[in-house]
């Protein structure tokens, strides 16, 4: 079943059908398991991966490293859920290495992002440093690469 999940991580708009094609799983049990995947909350929602500079929106990415002071017996569960409700946020990940979570955040511009790191990303109770990173450039996003392949260069061959 996991070939079903792999075509539509692919391709969030493969029909049932075109599964079952590339599969070899009936058409009927792709639909049936996609159905239990989507009432389960395996699959979560649908995607498309847009590039945003080609759309002529120039949104501010930015990564933070965010440590995080631990107390016992909580964990960094409830600091991450917290930090996740910011609608400035994108993503939120527990890492290994010298920071605790890395964080995705999105703004209008650099001193919006700045502003949302210093003014509320910091003050979350247990956020202890925060160091960000801005994004100057996607060359893959998602899996999807956002460059355009280079022409190819070679002399045609006649026989």
């Amino acid at each position: 079943m996991r070939e079903i999940l792999s075509v539509l991580e692919a391709d969030a708009r493969a029909t049932p059908d075109r599964i079952a094609a590339l599969t070899g799983i009936a058409e009927d049990e792709v639909r049936a398991q996609i159905a239990a995947w989507e009432a389960d909350g395996v699959i979560r929602r649908y995607k498309t991966v847009v590039d945003w500079d080609r759309a002529g929106d120039s949104r501010v990415t930015a990564f933070v490293d965010v440590t995080v002071a631990p107390e016992r017996g909580r964990g960094f569960d409830d600091v991450a859920e917290r930090i996740a409700k910011f609608r400035e946020i994108r993503a939120v990940h527990l890492v290994s290495g010298a920071q605790d979570l890395r964080v995705e955040v999105e703004g209008a511009s650099m001193k919006e992002v700045a502003d949302f790191v210093a003014q509320k990303l910091s003050g979350v109770d247990r956020v202890t440093a925060t160091s960000t990173h801005f994004l100057l450039r996607r060359y893959k996003d998602d899996g999807q690469l956002l460059t355009d392949p280079e022409p190819d260069q070679r002399l045609s061959v006649m026989p």
